[in-house]
């Protein structure tokens, strides 16, 4: 009896249907121990493989149970692990490998874990008759907008291994960056934290044992010693020190639910974008982003809109997504991509586009760049010169960023020599005062 498994809301149903009578027992006690097996490895719908013990019905069930088998929606996956995955199955479809088979193979390489999984699946779902694209719709934490748009774009247009390598060179490209900016952050971080232990120790351990001294002697503590122990006294103080926590968390609630308001989310970007040094960075970092999405997207086939909307999603910041729509609105209008930047930034004097002016959309996207998407519009080379002009930002961006490296750590150095200097003082300026007040 060949044995058929179907995915339910609920479990695992076998239809059993009759073939040859001998077989109907053992059969059958076979495909329920495999069943069982399956739902013990604690993964879900993923599929076991044994060589030689599943036959083809088995292997079709299993499939559709990968695909049916519900997952969080909402997993991450190391972005190495992403970039692994992009350039593997490019290389094997450029050997001659079925896309089905190249997944499999991907998935029996890759560790356990979150990502291993979703891989049976889009297996699983590419095996019942989904296209490739459909399949990595599910996961959109970990395929994002513009890998499954650039996915799509390749099905119809049968150039799905170019399109993988666009994709693995961006994606090293964009984990690039995030090592460079996070090295970048690493050293004035280290310094916070060193500056943040080095005062706690001394308004914790130090000054108390001064308080002691001086009112064994009751004389009077120089102004800038009192704060650093009225300081120190709630800071020792459970219920005063409690009290300031609860405040501060308090705080933290109410600033973390207004920066999800628009008004709240549209004061921060303001502030990463206005910000000396570090704000030019976060630009030079956008603009990038932006201009390397166009240039894969409208290289491999994407339409500009499509491309815009992608673009829209990747920046997280408000007034980027605000140029970005203004701009594809202007598109939607009958104007130009470099009109539309214009429009939304309130470079062209266009009837119709004064509202649309925004001094902060000004300083986002230089005139540089407009007249060079212009020239490319005219040649019929838009994403060539957006290629290029990613390239120069690209290099921009690493210059911006030796500079934010350069200009923190002396500053850093500079606020933390302040504070521990500030202490030190307050230290030692009853020390100085000590024979004086011995002598009282």
């Amino acid at each position: 009896m060949a044995v058929k498994e179907s995915k339910t809301a609920t479990g695992v149903d076998l239809k059993a249907e009759p073939t040859a009578p001998g077989d109907a027992g053992s059969e059958s006690k076979s495909h329920l121990h495999n069943s069982r097996d399956m739902n013990r490895g604690g993964s879900a719908g993923s599929v076991i493989r044994r060589g030689g013990q599943k036959g083809a019905s088995m292997d079709r069930a299993q499939t559709h149970k990968a695909a049916a088998a519900p997952f969080p929606s909402r997993v991450r996956v190391k972005q190495s692990e992403l970039i692994f995955f992009t350039t593997q199955l490019a290389v094997m479809l450029d050997s001659g490998v079925v896309l089905s088979d190249a997944l499999d193979a991907i998935a029996e390489q890759s560790n356990l874990g979150a990502f291993k999984m979703i891989i049976e699946r889009v297996a699983g779902a590419v095996k019942s008759g989904q296209s490739f694209s459909t399949s990595l719709a599910p996961y959109p934490k970990v395929f994002n907008p513009m890998f499954i748009s650039m996915v799509k774009v390749s099905e119809a247009s049968g150039r799905m291994v170019e399109m993988l390598r666009v994709l693995s060179e961006y994606l090293s490209f964009e984990e690039e960056t995030k090592r460079r900016v996070k090295g970048a952050l690493t050293y004035p971080m280290i310094m916070a934290i060193m500056a943040i232990v080095a005062v706690g120790v001394m308004m914790f351990f130090v000054l108390p044992k001064f308080v002691g001294i001086y009112e064994a002697k009751g004389a009077a503590l120089p102004k800038i010693t009192q704060m650093l122990l009225s300081l120190s006294a709630v800071m020792t103080d459970g219920r005063k020190m409690m009290g300031l926590v609860t405040v501060l968390l308090m705080t933290s609630v109410a600033i973390h639910y207004g920066l999800g308001t628009v008004r709240g989310r549209r004061g921060i970007d303001f502030v990463k974008i206005r910000m000396p040094v570090l704000g030019t960075m976060f630009v030079t970092l956008m603009v990038t982003r932006s201009m390397r999405i166009m240039a894969t997207m409208i290289n491999t086939g994407v339409n500009l809109l499509e491309a815009i909307e992608v673009i829209r999603g990747s920046c997280n910041n408000y007034y980027f997504q605000r140029l970005w729509s203004t701009a594809d609105k202007g598109i939607r209008d009958g104007y130009q991509l470099s009109d539309s930047i214009e429009i939304a930034t309130g470079h062209a004097d266009v009837s119709g586009a004064r509202e649309l002016r925004n001094r902060t959309l000004n300083a986002l996207i230089d005139p540089g760049i407009v007249h060079m998407l212009r020239a490319g519009e005219k040649s019929g080379q838009l994403g060539q010169v957006s290629d290029k002009i990613s390239v120069f930002y690209g290099k921009k961006l690493e210059i911006s960023i030796k500079s934010v490296t350069a200009l923190v750590e002396p500053l850093m150095i500079v606020v933390l020599g302040t504070i521990i200097g500030i202490v030190a003082i307050a230290l030692l300026l009853p020390v100085l005062k000590i024979s004086s007040v011995i002598a009282h």
